[in-house]
C-alpha cells in the first residue's frame, strides 16, 4: 500500500485506517532514487519487481476484501437466523403461558376433588372395616350353626345306623 491510499470503510461498517507503506517498499523506493547510476536493465527489472510486488499486494488486498465480504454475509445470515429463533422462542413462550394457566386450573380442580374425596375415602375405609367385622361375626355365628347341624347329622346318621342294627337284630331273633 502506498501513502496515497486513504481511510476506507470495510463491509462491517468499521472504518479501517490505511496501512502505512511497508518498510521494504520504502527502502526499495529510496534505493531507486539513491542509485541513479543503475543501468537501464536494472531499472527496468526494479520496476518490474516493484509492479509485481504491487500486483501481489493488490491481489492480497482483494482476497482480504472477498473474505471480509463472505464473513459479513455469514454474519448477516447468523444474525437473521438468531432473530428468527428469538421470534420462535417468543411464540413458544407465549403459547406456554396459557398452557401453564390451564395446567394450574386443572391442578386446582384435582386438589379440590382430592380434598372432597379424602373424607369419603376415610368413611369408605371405615364402612369396609365395619362390613368385614359384620361378615366375620356372621360367619362365626353360621360356623357355630353349621357345626351344630353337622353334629346333628352325624348323630342322626349314628342313630339311623343304630336303629337299623336293632332292626336287624330283631329280625334275626324272630
Amino acid at each position: 500500500m502506498t501513502q496515497s491510499q486513504t481511510n476506507r470503510v470495510d463491509g462491517a461498517g468499521i472504518t479501517a485506517m490505511a496501512e502505512p507503506p511497508l518498510n521494504n517498499e520504502i527502502m526499495f523506493n529510496r534505493s531507486l532514487s539513491a542509485s541513479s547510476c543503475l543501468s537501464k536493465e536494472d531499472e527496468e527489472m526494479t520496476r518490474t519487481a516493484l509492479s509485481a510486488f504491487r500486483a501481489k499486494e493488490s491481489e492480497i488486498e482483494k482476497r482480504k476484501l472477498e473474505v471480509r465480504e463472505r464473513v459479513q454475509a455469514q454474519l448477516g445470515r447468523v444474525e437473521e437466523e438468531t432473530r428468527r429463533l428469538a421470534t420462535i422462542r417468543e411464540e413458544l413462550e407465549s403459547l406456554a403461558d396459557p398452557m401453564r394457566k390451564e395446567v394450574l386450573i386443572v391442578r386446582k380442580k384435582i386438589d379440590s376433588v382430592y380434598k372432597e374425596l379424602k373424607p369419603l375415602s376415610y368413611s369408605v375405609q371405615k364402612k369396609q372395616r365395619e362390613y368385614k367385622e359384620a361378615v366375620d361375626a356372621f360367619n362365626e355365628k353360621n360356623l357355630e350353626k353349621i357345626q351344630l347341624i353337622t353334629k346333628l347329622m352325624e348323630l342322626a346318621g349314628e342313630s339311623e345306623n343304630l336303629r337299623l342294627k336293632k332292626l336287624e337284630d330283631l329280625s334275626k331273633s324272630i
